[in-house]
Parts: C-alpha cells; sequence; structure tokens
C-alpha cells in the first residue's frame, strides 16, 4: 500500500466516524466509497467492517443506556435468516454493483410514509428490518439509509436511535467480515490484505472521531437532526450513481 491510500485511509476513518458520531450514519457510506476506489471490493468490505465494529461499537459503548436491548434482540433473529440465504446463494457484486447500491440505499431515507409505514417498535418489523438490512450490508458494505427508515418515524430520542442502531451494527459487519473473508481465504492469500499497522491505527482514529461527533450529537435537536441527515445521505447517494453510472 502507498503511503498515500494509507493517509487518505486514515483521514478518511477520522471523518466519517465524526459523521457517524452525529447521524449514526452516513460516514459508513462515505468510507466504503473511498475504500473501494482504493482497494478490490472484498477487501474494501473487510477493511471496512473492522473499522465499522470498532466505530459503531465504541458509540454503542458511549451510549450504553440509550440503548434498547428488546429491539436488537429481535433485529438479532430476523439477520439469522438473511445469513442463511447470502450463504446459500454465494453471490458477491463487483465495483459498479456496489456503488450502485450504495447510491440507491441513501434514496430510501425520501419514501412517502403513506407508501410504506415503517416503525422498528412495532410488532414484527425489528426482525424484518434484521432480515432486509443485514443481507443489503454484507453485499453492498453499508444499509445505514435504509435501517433508518425503520427508526425515523419511531418516537425513540436521537440518543436512543444513534445507540440502538449502532449496537445492530456492530452484529451486521461483523457477519460481513466473516462473509467476504471467504473468497480471500480460499484464494490462499492472493488477494491483498493491507498491514496490521493500518488497523492499529485506524482503531484509534475511529474511536476519536465517533467521541468526538458524540458532542456535536448532544447539541442538536432532534428536529435538526433528522433533517440533517436525510439531505446530507441524499447528496451521498447521489454522487455514487454517478460514479456507477461512470461520470465521476
Amino acid at each position: 500500500m502507498s503511503p498515500l491510500s494509507a493517509a487518505i485511509i486514515l483521514l478518511a476513518t477520522l471523518v466519517t466516524a465524526f459523521i457517524s458520531g452525529i447521524f449514526g450514519m452516513a460516514g459508513g457510506l462515505i468510507l466504503m466509497g473511498v475504500l473501494t476506489a482504493l482497494l478490490p471490493v472484498a477487501t474494501a468490505m473487510i477493511v471496512h467492517g473492522a473499522i465499522q465494529m470498532v466505530s459503531n461499537g465504541w458509540r454503542a459503548w458511549l451510549l450504553r443506556g440509550q440503548i434498547d436491548w428488546a429491539i436488537f434482540a429481535r433485529y438479532a433473529a430476523g439477520s439469522v435468516g438473511a445469513v442463511l440465504l447470502l450463504v446459500l446463494l454465494a453471490w458477491r457484486p463487483n465495483k459498479t454493483v456496489v456503488y450502485l447500491l450504495l447510491g440507491l440505499t441513501p434514496l430510501m431515507v425520501w419514501v412517502p410514509r403513506k407508501l410504506i409505514d415503517l416503525d422498528i417498535q412495532k410488532r414484527g418489523q425489528a426482525e424484518a428490518a434484521g432480515f432486509i438490512v443485514q443481507a443489503l450490508n454484507t453485499l453492498a458494505g453499508v444499509a445505514g439509509p435504509l435501517l433508518d427508515l425503520f427508526f425515523v418515524r419511531t418516537d425513540m430520542t436521537r440518543q436512543a436511535i444513534v445507540a440502538t442502531k449502532s449496537a445492530t451494527q456492530v452484529l451486521a459487519h461483523l457477519v460481513k467480515i466473516a462473509f467476504w473473508s471467504l473468497p480471500i481465504l480460499a484464494a490462499a492469500g492472493e488477494i491483498y490484505i493491507p498491514p496490521l499497522w493500518l488497523f492499529a491505527l485506524v482503531i484509534p482514529l475511529s474511536m476519536t472521531g465517533t467521541w468526538l461527533g458524540g458532542l456535536v450529537l448532544e447539541r442538536m435537536s432532534d428536529v435538526n437532526f433528522k433533517r440533517w441527515m436525510r439531505w446530507l445521505v441524499t447528496v451521498i447517494g447521489l454522487v455514487y450513481l454517478a460514479r456507477a453510472a461512470g461520470f465521476l
């Protein structure tokens, strides 16, 4: 890995962890795009999963008192079905498909409530979220905007939303790492894996960015939180669609 690529990854880790520390999402979308541009898809998925596990895990720990463990348990139950389906299909997308999925996923925040009324607190919806979000997160690397659809219409506080989403995403990224590690193990080391020192550096950077983002979250109102989150992920999605179409 060149020094420039390593520097870009380290800087992107800090900045995206800061963004995710505020919104509980969006940062992962940006980081996935950076890694996919610099690394093979399987490698990018594994590196992204490791970074996001630390970022989400640290965020969940900082807000551990706000986690709704009942919702997490129901989400985990639904994710089991997704894992079994993905193992049976054994399909992994290329870079163009990944960019397409990354571009379409954020636009889901604009789905009209009358068309599809999602609320993760309602019966069966946490399980459905676990199944759908786990499948998309494993294939595209990120599924935060889709997961947000299940939270944005609840009566939960912004802290509870970020904390519970973070807990579910620790599980989601753990599954993603395992799924994308299989082709690397089968290739007997032929697929590039970044050096261990890079992982050692991104962990404290991810934790620092998450902590700084949490400070901003405390100063933001629930109304502004949801408004800015929607517009931010929309812009990111449009950029990825342009990338998938070859315009960028």
